[in-house]
């Protein structure tokens, strides 16, 4: 059985992968954001309300491990104008105080490694 779970949502898509060591997680997570990262950034959208670019999800790419009750759960939001924001927590979402990917990427194994 997998230890680890990483979901990858880019729009209305969403791939799901299972590993059983944490360095190959991040590694395959570190792909994924790179690739939505490598993607023109998005236009902003009119609606009801305007939405610029930064304010909209362009991929989220998440990492969670076995556990019924508060799984480790850390990932990272790419947003709309390709900037970034780690976060560590499934329900109650926390931010990270980092900056690019490499940041996020040594916070995210942080927080998983502690768990």
């Amino acid at each position: 059985m997998a230890k680890w779970k990483l979901t990858v949502r880019a729009g209305p898509d969403v791939r799901r992968r299972s590993f059983h060591q944490l360095d190959e997680a991040l590694s395959a997570a570190q792909e994924a954001a790179e690739e939505a990262l490598s993607s023109p950034p998005m236009k902003a959208v009119k609606a009801i309300r305007d939405y610029e670019p930064a304010q909209l999800t362009k991929a989220r790419v998440e990492l969670s491990g076995k556990g019924l009750i508060k799984p480790p759960t850390a990932g990272i939001d790419i947003r709309g104008d390709n900037s970034t924001v780690g976060y560590v927590g499934a329900v109650r979402r926390r931010a990270m105080k980092a900056e690019g990917t490499k940041q996020i990427f040594a916070g995210i194994r942080q927080a998983l490694q502690d768990e």
